[in-house]
C-alpha cells in the first residue's frame, strides 16, 4: 500500500504526504500578505544565505586611451533561519480510521488559515514572533512613517508615506493595509474623477502598485492604517515538509467546550492533529519600507 494509503490509527506521526503538503503551503501563500508581496524562496535546510546587492557597479565616461575605472558591486548575504510554527486542530475519533491523505484534505484549510495569520502577524508586526525583525519594526525604528490626517485627503498621506521610500533611491512596489482602510480607498479620486484605488479581477491596486489586504486578526491597526514598501527586500524562505502528531490525551487550554470547559481530548472522546511547518523571514533593507500611522487621537 502507498504511503499516502495508509490509515492514521497506524501512523501517529510522521510527514504529511507530499502532494497534500504542497497544497497547504500553496493555501497558506494564497491567504498571507506577507507572501504574496514578499520574495519567497524554498529551504532545503534549517538556513539559508541569500545573496542580495546593495549597490550595483558604476560606469564611467572616459577619453581616448584613458584608462576605464572599475567599481565592485557590493553584496550581502543574509542568512534565513528556519523556525517552527505549530497548529493543533481538533477533530472526531471517527478521523483515525481514514487515511491520512483523507484527513489532511479535511483540515487542509483550517490548518493553512491557522498558518498564514499567524505569520503575516509575525512578520509585519512582530506579534508573538520568533523572529529578531518585522516590517513595522524597522520602518517605526527609523520614524520612517506619516500619520493619516497630516495632509487633507488620505492619497496625500499615502504619497508623503511613498516618498519616505522613494527618498532612499527606492521604489514602492506594493501596499499592504488593514481591511478597516477599504471604504476610505475606494472613496479615492484623481483630478478627473479617475480611482486610485481599483480592484480587478486578479489584482487589486493603488497608485498603480499592487495592495494586499491582511487579514483583521493579523493586522494592528493601533500601529498603522497601511505599509508601503519595496517587497524584494522582505525575504521569507519556506521549508516544504509539513509534520504531523495525532494527540489523544492532550487539554487544549485555547479550546473552550459548551460547559465553559477546556477541551479535554480523552473526555471529549477526540483526538487532535498538531501540525507543524518551518519558515524563515528578513527584512534585508531597513530603509525599503515606511508607515501610513493612524491619526493622532485626543
Amino acid at each position: 500500500m502507498a504511503d499516502d494509503s495508509k490509515f492514521l490509527k497506524d501512523n501517529l506521526q510522521g510527514f504529511v504526504p507530499t502532494p497534500t503538503a504542497a497544497d497547504i503551503i500553496t493555501d497558506v501563500t494564497r491567504g498571507s500578505s506577507i507572501l504574496r508581496l514578499s520574495k519567497v524562496q524554498p529551504m532545503a535546510s534549517e538556513t539559508l544565505k541569500v545573496p542580495v546587492m546593495v549597490s550595483g557597479p558604476g560606469a564611467y565616461w572616459v577619453g581616448e586611451t584613458e584608462r576605464i575605472q572599475t567599481s565592485v558591486a557590493k553584496w550581502i548575504f543574509p542568512e534565513l533561519t528556519a523556525k517552527k510554527i505549530g497548529v493543533i486542530i481538533p477533530v472526531s475519533k471517527e478521523k483515525l480510521n481514514d487515511t491520512t491523505i483523507d484527513v489532511f484534505a479535511t483540515v487542509r484549510p483550517y490548518i493553512a488559515e491557522a498558518f498564514y495569520k499567524a505569520i503575516d502577524a509575525a512578520c509585519l508586526f512582530g506579534t508573538n514572533s520568533p523572529f529578531a525583525k518585522s516590517i513595522y519594526g524597522v520602518a517605526n525604528a527609523a520614524s520612517r512613517a506619516v500619520k493619516e490626517g497630516t495632509n487633507a485627503k488620505l492619497d496625500l498621506d499615502i504619497s508623503d508615506v511613498m516618498a519616505l521610500v522613494e527618498n532612499e533611491g527606492l521604489d514602492v512596489n506594493g501596499f499592504v493595509a488593514g481591511y478597516q482602510l477599504k471604504n476610505s480607498l475606494r472613496k479615492l479620486r484623481d483630478s478627473n474623477g479617475n480611482q486610485l484605488f481599483v480592484t480587478g479581477v486578479d489584482s487589486t491596486t493603488l497608485y498603480s502598485q499592487p495592495i494586499e489586504f491582511c487579514r483583521t486578526s493579523s493586522w494592528d491597526n493601533t500601529k498603522a492604517e497601511a505599509i508601503a514598501g519595496n517587497w524584494s527586500y522582505s525575504l521569507v524562505g519556506i521549508r516544504d515538509q509539513i509534520q504531523y502528531e495525532v494527540l489523544r490525551e492532550a487539554t487544549l487550554q485555547t479550546v473552550t467546550m459548551a460547559d465553559d470547559k477546556p477541551l479535554s481530548l480523552a473526555e471529549n472522546d477526540m483526538v487532535a492533529i498538531k501540525a507543524t511547518m518551518r519558515l524563515g523571514f528578513l527584512p534585508v533593507k531597513e530603509n525599503a519600507f515606511a508607515v501610513l500611522a493612524p491619526k493622532a487621537t485626543a
